[in-house]
């Protein structure tokens, strides 16, 4: 089972995943995310998916209109671990 970041790895989290943020009361990191339109927020939401699957790790998310909303942490560990912040930086990649 993979292990929860320990306080030096979450430390660092702010430096390695600047756009991302800890949620309040839950031990998870958020990214929320506007687009010019539904289809390209739906279109992001996809490539995403697939990004997970290829992870076998998946998100927590939502989508209103032209914003996502997601949220990343390990179910099975109980809170964040580096399967998050994987999954997180590939996002962020996508997005580069």
């Amino acid at each position: 089972m993979v292990q929860r970041l320990n306080d030096a790895e979450r430390a660092g989290l702010a430096s390695v995943l600047p756009a991302w943020q800890v949620v309040q009361g839950r031990d998870a990191i958020r990214r929320e995310l506007r687009f010019r339109d539904f289809s390209e927020a739906w279109g992001f939401m996809s490539r995403v998916a697939l990004l997970a699957e290829q992870h076998n790790h998946h998100p927590d998310w939502s989508n209103v209109w032209n914003t996502v909303r997601v949220e990343l942490s390990t179910h099975d560990a109980g809170g964040l671990t580096e399967k998050d912040v994987a999954l997180a930086r590939a996002i962020d990649a996508l997005l580069a």
